[in-house]
């Protein structure tokens, strides 16, 4: 009895050992395997019978290769290469698609499916790339900075272009001629009749040799005329299907930014080390130009980006700059733009190409005329603040020789549409207040397959539909968030499953509406799995502007006496969170979660400038970032007030990245709502942020300095009042530490109190030792346990 007692309390141990019970910070941000790893990386088999993926169930140093059969639906370990082996290649077909191509180790291999023959078209150092069929079967590929063409009929391969670095040379056999060259020169014709008769006749005549002159030319070899690319890179080589144009892209790459320098105080050598940066918002902008090589007139001309409709138009926010309005109107100078590629239809009559404004402002879609360098509209998308959207810009292709698909925002909202080239009719095939968030053309190009939001903002399903358009059928059912990938025959979907409070897992399911998915895969450890998890309330309010906004709210089931609550703000500003499936920000789904238990109300809000609801709410902060998005914050606090018992003294905020520039304007902006703050990695000026992201919704700050003394937290610095905790990486390469160092000598120097300052010597933007962060989420724990709870 005495050995069943000491075996029961042996197991009670280990069973409570797996128990999480009360949630502390240590806990939470240990490393995340400690939840459990989830499956990645999912491929299908060229047979489409076996879903390969890297899993870690087992909690080992790294993840390990994992398969499992459809019809089996077991998973078990592999071989870290059996995937390659047996992976779908990735072919590109000729027309009849009798004939596949691929690349493997930087060489083309040629696969017949009619004689199951692989032939192998190179072998060499170099590495070839971009290899596709023309019309006429024969074989195009780029090694280095040329074309090559190979004829399968007599295995001949002939290159196809002439671009060389450097400068054109004034004399190509020598350098330019020196004061002792020209002499000579001249002495030798004056002395010698020779010379002047031969002048006179271009040259020395040729000895006969065998038949033959000696020194003339093959008379069947080509000669190509170089292109020479000086200081220039050399991008997007694409040849028509008949072989017949050879476009390109040359770039003058910029050399005169002011790139930043992020110092690295911790180091295996002891010294302080420089990371190189990036430029700021508003440096120079690489310049391109395209160009159209005609193979058969040996003759070169550009893109003729003059021709676009629009060209010259100005964006609105200039009236605020009427001087500069007048200037730039006075010079009436075309917008610089960058082209793509050209996309050719199947049998190179038509090709399309595309145009960004460097203003961002607009986007074309043009008919390409090879022959000649023009361009005519099909499609202009322009947009006040920016173009955008999910799709928008990408994936254009072909459905037949006459229609091509794209997405755009024309109705406010990203849906797919088709235009033919040869009647110009344009065609809406997604209509409603959702977003078409991917687009995949079968195989036979007869179905779009489509991941989006059609049901709810924060849920995602696979849907199909015809290519004509009409009815869209929903394929997938579980509620959350469904990442799918087909398999080869379009028959089988692996589905990437998340729930809010249940990571991602492996599920299969047979590519057809109404089928179940099976799961796959359990990766949650028990220890995790011991927490009940909250599913947080996800409820709409109306901001005061009387637009819908998302919430996700965590009530506490035992409030705090002093009714505290917390806004968690996330990051990336053009990012989804208040959503059906798991959160990549699953560290702070757990703080809220702690924060519920110890009697805080949590609310995490969709702001304006979130993803997910369309053109109006992803630019509503243009030209005043912490507007819209900031004032969201404020209403959302409102309806905790009205709706869950919220005391609004004591209302506290935390956020990285982005949502840590919204706390900085929160503190600062509003010190009567938010009495206490925790900004992670946080912008504290626009002007210092990278170009991409900040000029999209700023402009440039020596083009529109209102937009950026608007929305920079370091020119509200006199107006801090509450409490608040700053949490920066030194060696961030994304919002830099010279950033939160600015904001520091701004409190210094206006002698503000109540706030604090935590570095971290060896985190980059996206923090990675568990040290790190335990450290920052408990001194924000600490901010809102004695601000909060006073």
């Amino acid at each position: 009895m005495k050995k069943y007692l000491v075996l029961f309390l042996f197991l009670s141990s280990i069973a409570q050992a797996q128990q999480l019970a009360l949630l502390t910070v240590q806990k939470i941000m240990r490393d995340p395997k400690w939840m459990g790893v989830a499956p990645t990386n999912y491929r299908w088999s060229g047979d489409s019978k076996t879903v390969f993926f890297s899993w870690n169930p087992e909690n080992k140093e790294k993840d390990q290769a994992y398969k499992v059969s459809v019809l089996s639906n077991k998973p078990e370990i592999t071989e870290d290469n059996a995937a390659e082996k047996a992976l779908a290649v990735n072919y590109t077909y000729n027309k009849d698609k009798s004939l596949g191509m691929y690349e493997k180790g930087g060489d083309v291999y040629l696969y017949n499916f009619k004689t199951k023959k692989e032939t192998r078209l190179t072998n060499t150092v170099d590495r070839e790339n971009g290899a596709y069929f023309l019309y006429n079967n024969e074989i195009v590929y780029q090694r280095g900075d040329n074309l090559f063409q190979v004829s399968l009929l007599t295995s001949e391969t002939k290159q196809l272009t002439n671009f060389i670095k450097g400068k054109r040379p004034a004399f190509p056999d020598r350098v330019a001629p020196t004061l002792q060259d020209t002499w000579l020169k001249t002495d030798q014709t004056e002395l010698f009749d020779i010379i002047k008769k031969r002048n006179k006749t271009g040259g020395r005549p040729q000895a006969f040799a065998g038949g033959r002159r000696s020194g003339t030319a093959d008379a069947n070899q080509k000669t190509i005329k170089p292109i020479y690319l000086e200081d220039k890179v050399l991008s997007g080589l694409v040849v028509s299907p008949d072989g017949k144009f050879i476009s390109y892209r040359l770039t003058n790459p910029v050399t005169t930014n002011h790139n930043t320098i992020v110092p690295n105080y911790v180091t295996a050598s002891g010294y302080t080390e420089d990371i190189p940066g990036r430029a700021k918002v508003g440096e120079f902008l690489n310049v391109s130009e395209s160009f159209i090589l005609d193979s058969e007139k040996d003759s070169v001309y550009t893109v003729k980006t003059a021709q676009i409709p629009g060209i010259k138009d100005l964006p609105d926010y200039l009236k605020d700059y009427p001087k500069q309005l007048e200037e730039r109107t006075k010079k009436n100078e075309d917008r610089k733009v960058n082209l793509g590629t050209p996309v050719w239809n199947e049998n190179g009559t038509v090709a399309i190409i595309t145009a960004d404004a460097q203003d961002n402002k607009d986007l074309w879609i043009l008919k390409l005329d090879a022959a000649t360098g023009n361009v005519s509209i099909l499609d202009r998308q322009r947009d006040e603040a920016w173009i955008g959207g999910p799709g928008v810009g990408r994936g254009i292709n072909w459905i037949d020789n006459n229609r091509f698909y794209y997405q755009s925002e024309a109705t406010g909202y990203s849906h797919l549409y088709t235009y033919n080239v040869a009647s110009a009719e344009k065609k809406q095939l997604t209509s409603g207040k959702w977003e078409v968030q991917r687009v995949q053309l079968s195989k036979d190009k007869t179905t779009f397959y489509i991941s989006g939001n059609k049901e709810h903002p924060g849920i995602t399903h696979f849907y199909k539909l015809g290519v004509n358009g009409g009815e869209l059928v929903q394929i997938t059912a579980m509620k959350g968030g469904n990442e799918v990938t087909m398999s080869p025959d379009e028959k089988w979907l692996a589905i990437n499953y998340s729930y809010m409070d249940k990571p991602w897992e492996l599920y299969v399911q047979a590519n057809k509406p109404g089928a179940k998915a099976i799961q796959i895969t359990k990766s949650t450890s028990a220890e995790f799995d011991s927490y009940k998890w909250r599913q947080p309330d996800l409820v709409s309010f109306k901001n005061r502007y009387g637009d819908d906004v998302y919430a996700r709210v965590y009530p506490s089931a035992n409030p705090h006496p002093n009714k505290p609550a917390v806004v968690f703000v996330h990051g990336a500003g053009y990012l989804q969170n208040v959503h059906y499936w798991w959160s990549q920000y699953f560290r702070e789904y757990m703080f809220n979660n702690m924060l519920a238990d110890n009697g805080y109300t949590v609310i995490d809000i969709d702001y304006t400038a979130s993803s997910g609801y369309g053109r109006n709410h992803r630019t509503g902060i243009y030209r005043n970032m912490g507007g819209k998005d900031l004032t969201d914050q404020v209403d959302g606090v409102k309806m905790l007030v009205e709706k869950y018992g919220v005391n609004p003294k004591n209302v506290g905020l935390y956020g990285g990245s982005y949502g840590g520039f919204i706390t900085l304007m929160g503190l600062l902006k509003e010190p009567e709502v938010f009495a206490a703050g925790g900004a992670l990695r946080s912008v504290t000026d626009w002007a210092h942020y990278n170009h991409g992201y900040t000029s999209n919704i700023l402009n440039e700050p020596f083009n529109d300095p209102i937009a950026y003394k608007r929305s920079s937290p370091i020119y509200y610095a006199d107006k801090l009042k509450g409490n608040l905790v700053m949490l920066h990486g030194m060696v961030d390469v994304n919002v830099h530490f010279q950033d939160v160092v600015r904001l520091t000598q701004r409190f210094i120097e206006l002698g503000k109190d109540n706030w604090e300052l935590a570095v971290y010597p060896v985190e980059d933007h996206g923090f990675v030792e568990p040290s790190s962060w335990t450290d920052e989420y408990k001194r924000i724990f600490k901010l809102f346990e004695t601000t909060l709870k006073k």
